[in-house]
């Protein structure tokens, strides 16, 4: 368990956006503010096992953040962050630093669509991925699939062989639903398109794609890449079966990519 934090405003322009009533909104007048002393104390009464940055985009809550993890490190905490990765490398090096574990990362479609809907270029967010795998960071990527922007079989393969390629088979992916939102009034996301991207990362050689946004989907489960054994069984945010044997398949022993605790 992780306690998560997050704030107000975004430096995205995504029209779908599924947090909007706070990455489009302005921080009030007069927030309510929590020290990052208080917040990993917190954290340590919940019996959390780390932090997580996330909800809104975490860059602009950078100081912040690296006060948290360092704190957090020194209690024996993980940190995480959850992101649409566009920030420097310097402000990406600094959150390493402070004591940064894994990341979630958003690639939320082509240079086109990213470009003409976000109003950013992707290609500053592959490379933070790419950074992110050199220092050894525990790294998963999120695709929300977006009928009319990302959802065509040329987007997603190419996300799906970009990772691949760039970042490894054993990142995982996670290909999600989205629901109109905010400015976007396109239908909700087809499971078919859903089933559609995963079967694409698997066929450009992904270990691990997930389907999310769908409770009871057997998508959110993790499989061994080599048997096929059925290892965690998911619903939702709850873990109903976890078979792994220190980090391992107990079927063929097959090592499954991961951070496992005790």
């Amino acid at each position: 368990m992780a306690l998560t934090a997050g704030s107000w405003s975004c430096n995205f322009a995504c029209p779908w956006c599924q947090n909007w009533d706070i990455s489009k909104e302005p921080p009030p007048a007069r927030p309510a503010y929590t020290a990052p002393e208080d917040f990993v104390a917190r954290a340590l009464r919940a019996h959390c096992q780390g932090t997580s940055i996330s909800f809104n985009e975490p860059t602009l809550s950078l100081e912040w953040s690296l006060d948290v993890f360092r704190l957090a490190r020194a209690r024996g905490l993980y940190n995480t962050l959850v992101s649409n990765g566009y920030m420097t490398a310097a402000a990406l090096f600094h959150l390493v630093a402070a004591g940064l574990d894994a990341a979630n990362i958003d690639i939320k479609g082509d240079a086109a669509a990213v470009r003409t809907h976000c109003g950013a270029d992707v290609e500053v967010v592959w490379r933070n991925c790419r950074l992110l795998r050199q220092a050894g960071i525990w790294l998963e990527v999120t695709t929300l699939v977006i009928p009319t922007v990302n959802d065509v079989q040329e987007s997603l393969r190419g996300i799906a062989r970009r990772i691949a390629g760039e970042l490894g088979y054993d990142v995982p992916w996670h290909v999600t639903a989205y629901y109109p939102a905010y400015r976007f009034a396109a239908p909700p996301t087809p499971l078919a398109a859903l089933e559609r991207a995963w079967r694409i990362g698997h066929e450009e050689g992904l270990r691990y794609v997930y389907v999310g946004n769908v409770a009871g989907h057997p998508g959110e489960h993790t499989r061994c890449p080599a048997c096929g054994a059925l290892l965690i069984e998911r619903e939702g945010l709850a873990v109903r079966k976890n078979r792994l044997q220190e980090g391992r398949c107990p079927d063929c022993g097959q090592e499954i990519a991961g951070v496992w605790g005790p």
